[in-house]
C-alpha cells in the first residue's frame, strides 16, 4: 500500500472519518426509518463503526513501515527544514 502512495496519515484520517460516519449513519437511519426502531439504526452504526479499528490497524502498520523504511524520518526532517527556511 505504501508504494501506491497510501501513508499512515491517510489511514488515520479514514479511521476518524469512519467514526464520524458511524454517528451520521446511526442518526440518519434513526430518523429516516423511524418505523423500524432503534435496533436497525444501531446495526447501521455498528456496521460502519467496525471500519475504524481496521483503518487504525492499517495506519499503525504503515507507520511502522515508514519508520523502518526511513520515509517517516525523512519527511519529518523535510518538514523541519521547510519551517526553518520560512
Amino acid at each position: 500500500m505504501h508504494e501506491m502512495g497510501v501513508r499512515s496519515e491517510h489511514a488515520y484520517t479514514a479511521a476518524f472519518a469512519s467514526i464520524g460516519l458511524t454517528v451520521a449513519a446511526w442518526m440518519t437511519s434513526l430518523k429516516a426509518e423511524s418505523g423500524t426502531g432503534l435496533a436497525r439504526a444501531d446495526r447501521w452504526g455498528l456496521f460502519v463503526g467496525e471500519w475504524a479499528p481496521t483503518f487504525f490497524g492499517v495506519g499503525l502498520a504503515l507507520s511502522h513501515y515508514e519508520q523502518d523504511d526511513g520515509t517517516f524520518t525523512a519527511s519529518v526532517h523535510e518538514f523541519q527544514q521547510r519551517q526553518e527556511a520560512g
